[in-house]
């Protein structure tokens, strides 16, 4: 029976596959009609959540669907199915978003863009810069990508604070809180990483009473979901100095329109959600893994829970 590839790198993805299982019987696009005329014949599907959700609305449905995103919430609209299995990319991103968490942390130690500003005007900006070590960095979203971004900064010297779904024991932090910390923690920190999912529980989490708590030294990042914050109330929580800045990679509406008052504010970088592309090889690899699982009946690597909706 052929497998479904339904993603706008559909060739990259059928040649990887290929290459490693010859055998394999594929049917690679990312054409609407074309996918919806081979999804009926696929058990197996492979491919991006919003090229999927869209086959899911008209009635067709996989036994299992291999997403190519971290994030599935296309596919947890109330009117679509649940009944199949799925996994999300795990395992994939962990380099790549520490790369970017870290770009950023040193680039607000070392004030790359107060130095580039300056040379604009032709002003030297000679200030000492900062050093990494001793900086708190609160990690919000503790799974394998927080884990790996953990992992990264500690040779660093910075001391590293999580929050998840329930407090545990978990390396490289030094402690793990649940969510109900995130107030009282988000004082102590000089950074606030957010890597949560999209779920009800994260909606709107970041907003005007948990900012006003932010240390007004500390950097936000938002590399997990943009429904995590209100808009407007991180606007104002920049313009009123309760944090030194923020870097955001998500938003609520991508693209991003060009009225939003996120492209004025002050001391906000959009960075246009660069944060953690999928890499294909990575993503085959992955999946191979667990089309092998699927065949024995084993859990999957990533499996969703849709009560959880992660």
């Amino acid at each position: 029976m052929p497998i479904l590839i339904a993603e706008h790198d559909h060739a990259r993805y059928a040649a990887l596959l290929r290459a490693a299982q010859p055998d394999l019987e594929l049917i690679a696009t990312d054409d609407p009609a074309e996918l919806a005329q081979a999804a009926g014949a696929c058990a197996i599907w492979l491919g991006q959540p919003d090229l999927v959700a869209t086959l899911l609305r008209q009635g067709l449905k996989p036994q299992w669907l291999q997403s190519t995103w971290a994030g599935i919430t296309p596919l947890l609209a109330p009117s679509l199915p649940r009944d199949y299995r799925l996994s999300r990319a795990v395992g994939i991103f962990g380099q790549v978003m520490a790369e970017y968490v870290l770009t950023y942390v040193l680039n607000h130690e070392r004030e790359v863009l107060a130095r580039l500003t300056s040379q604009v005007v032709r002003e030297w900006h000679n200030q000492p810069p900062h050093s990494l070590a001793g900086r708190r960095v609160l990690i919000v979203g503790c799974g394998d990508i927080g884990q790996s971004v953990a992992r990264f900064l500690a040779p660093f010297g910075m001391q590293l604070f999580g929050i998840a779904r329930e407090p545990r024991e978990l390396a490289p932090f030094q402690r793990v809180a649940g969510l109900e910390a995130l107030g009282e923690w988000v004082g102590e920190a000089d950074y606030v990483v957010n890597l949560l999912p999209d779920t009800p529980a994260t909606e709107d989490i970041y907003d005007a009473a948990l900012f006003a708590r932010f240390n007004p030294h500390a950097l936000f990042i938002n590399a997990g979901r943009g429904s995590a914050v209100v808009d407007a109330d991180l606007v104002a929580a920049l313009r009123d100095g309760e944090l030194a800045g923020a870097v955001i990679d998500v938003c609520r509406q991508e693209p991003l329109p060009s009225r939003h008052p996120f492209w004025t504010a002050y001391g906000l970088l959009l960075t246009g959600h660069s944060s953690a592309p999928t890499q294909p090889p990575l993503m085959a690899e992955l999946f191979l893994g667990n089309l092998r699982r699927f065949a024995n009946g084993e859990r999957l690597h990533g499996e969703v829970d849709f009560a959880r909706g992660y």
